[in-house]
Order: C-alpha cells, then sequence, then structure tokens
C-alpha cells in the first residue's frame, strides 16, 4: 500500500481501457478493505465505509479526504453524516478503474 501511496495520479481524459478483472484484483490486494462493485452498465467502482464517533469526525475526515482529492485532482464521490462515511472511487472518463483510483484509496487510507 505503501508504494501506492508515494505516487501520484495522472490525469485520464480517456483513450486508454479501464482495468479488467484480472488487473483490478493485482491491485485491490495493495489497498486496505476497499471493496469492488459495479454499476448497472457493469462498469467497476471502489468503495469503503468508514464509521466515526461523531458528526465532526466524519466531516474532518472527508475534509482530509477532498484536500489530498484536490491536490492530486482526482475526486471522489463522497457521502457522509453522523458517524460515517462512504467513499466511491472511479474514473469517470473511461467508466471503470485505472491505476489512480487505487492510488486515491492509498491515500485516503493513510488518513
Amino acid at each position: 500500500m505503501d508504494d501506492l501511496a508515494k505516487k501520484k495520479c495522472v490525469p485520464c481524459e480517456g483513450g486508454i481501457p479501464p482495468f479488467d478483472k484480472s488487473e483490478i484484483h493485482k491491485y485491490l490486494k495493495k489497498v486496505d478493505g476497499w471493496d469492488v462493485k459495479s454499476n448497472d452498465d457493469s462498469s467497476y467502482y471502489l468503495t469503503k465505509d468508514f464509521k466515526f464517533k461523531n458528526f465532526i469526525e466524519s466531516q474532518n475526515f472527508i475534509n482530509k479526504v477532498g484536500e489530498i482529492a484536490e491536490r492530486e485532482n482526482h475526486h471522489p464521490d463522497i457521502m457522509f453524516g453522523w458517524g460515517y462515511c462512504n467513499i466511491k472511487i472511479f474514473t469517470h472518463a473511461i467508466k471503470g478503474l485505472a491505476e489512480s483510483d487505487f492510488i486515491l484509496a492509498a491515500k485516503i487510507d493513510q488518513i
């Protein structure tokens, strides 16, 4: 995981294929506790639930996620509330997963 967290997200403007299942599973072993799910169109994304003691801890966490997302120019979908946060990561331009998605997941895990 540390190796991925040291890398920088690379902006994707499309034109490359998303990771296939074998590539996804290879990278999934490098991040901690993330799940891979698919949308109705069979595109894949990473997701992880985080638990906290209260609302302010959730809010502080997502603020840190936001700082990382801005720094990396890679923005996850975030849902949060009292005591929880759910993060969904994928590369919009290719409608699937690429290395940068796993890099962002590894950086979030370091918070």
